[in-house]
């Protein structure tokens, strides 16, 4: 993907109130390639609203690169705590995935003394880790599915017996990553029989992987938008085809459909709505995120929770928050705001 521009503006003379963004993209992850896809989104949304945007790209080696000096020459950045990230106002980390939405680059943000959008540390890392956040939720008493969590560590240990406590779980299965998104390394198991290759295919992925009982119904998604007060969206229903909503279904053209509003009863809608801002808060979530569902009749159970979602105009979040009356530019605009007013009553508490 080509790089952006490094500094702009959509030709009109910037507003008084307009901010220097600057927007992280790619990052250590396999989600490197969405990052960048939805940071472009960003990055013409904000330019869109009037605001100067610095492109900061994080390779896949770690290395962070970014734009300065009056032309937008681009190198490697050097970070020095409290000291900002190139002069900008307010970062937005447009990362999926490790090393960029688990608390990674949140707590780096925070050493710099740098407003920025989304999630702090804590609720970052605690929303990216399936089960944990699973463990957190059956705490709170949300309905979810039945899961179990597995370690590498006890895997290699006891496998027949970490297979004879997976049956509780009935079949068909799913076996994931517990820390990746956008369906990286999810294995649908259909048999008893092939539990033990899909645990060993998503241990490849991570050291930490969750198994969770299939779930009927239809699969919804709402949009929460953090202020005062915060708006829960219509939810949405994900249409799709094939066995479940992967990596494919979810990237390439045509590969799902989203209907907004979702076909289902306008009391479970509510109830949807009412859960998405209940987990929101019970995790401490700031300005963004999108909770999933699986919906059947009147039962409604929360699958999990993305503090930092795709972000291209045409992603699922960015549609739902439109259909509820916010456009695109709008949107960035308003996280930008909300992440530079939180950071500003934080270092105000801090100081007394």
């Amino acid at each position: 993907m080509s790089d952006p521009a490094a500094h702009g503006s959509n030709g009109d003379a910037a507003p008084a109130a307009a901010l220097h963004v600057a927007v992280l993209a790619g990052g250590r992850s396999s989600e490197h390639e969405v990052s960048l896809s939805s940071a472009a989104g960003v990055r013409e949304g904000l330019l869109a609203a009037g605001h100067l945007v610095s492109w900061v790209e994080i390779g896949r080696d770690g290395a962070w690169r970014g734009e300065g000096g009056e032309r937008g020459e681009r190198g490697a950045l050097s970070l020095t705590p409290g000291t900002g990230l190139l002069g900008a106002d307010v970062a937005f980390p447009v990362l999926h995935g490790p090393f960029g939405e688990d608390g990674t680059v949140q707590g780096l943000l925070e050493t710099l003394g740098v407003p920025y959008v989304g999630s702090g540390v804590a609720a970052s890392a605690l929303s990216l880790d399936k089960v944990l956040f699973k463990e957190l939720m059956r705490a709170a008493g949300v309905p979810q599915v039945d899961f179990a969590g597995v370690r590498s560590t006890r895997w290699q240990a006891d496998r027949e017996r970490v297979l004879r406590e997976l049956t509780s779980l009935g079949m068909p299965v799913f076996v994931k990553p517990a820390h990746l998104g956008s369906s990286v390394g999810i294995v649908k198991v259909h048999e008893y029989a092939d539990t033990a290759a899909a645990l060993d295919q998503a241990f490849a992925h991570d050291s930490l992987v969750i198994v969770e009982a299939m779930a009927h119904g239809v699969e919804v998604e709402c949009a929460v938008l953090d202020g005062s007060p915060q708006l829960a969206s219509e939810p949405g229903e994900i249409v799709f085809e094939g066995e479940f909503y992967d990596y494919r279904a979810k990237y390439e053209p045509g590969g799902m459909q989203l209907i907004v509003p979702a076909r289902i009863a306008r009391s479970a809608r509510e109830r949807v709505r009412a859960l998405a801002l209940e987990v929101f808060d019970a995790m401490g979530c700031a300005g963004l995120a999108r909770v999933d569902f699986f919906v059947d009749g009147e039962r409604v159970l929360v699958n999990e929770l993305n503090t930092m979602p795709g972000f291209t105009p045409t992603s699922v979040y960015a549609k739902l928050i439109e259909a509820s009356g916010v456009p695109y530019a709008q949107l960035v605009d308003r996280l930008c705001r909300l992440g530079v007013e939180r950071h500003a009553r934080e270092c105000a508490m801090r100081a007394t």
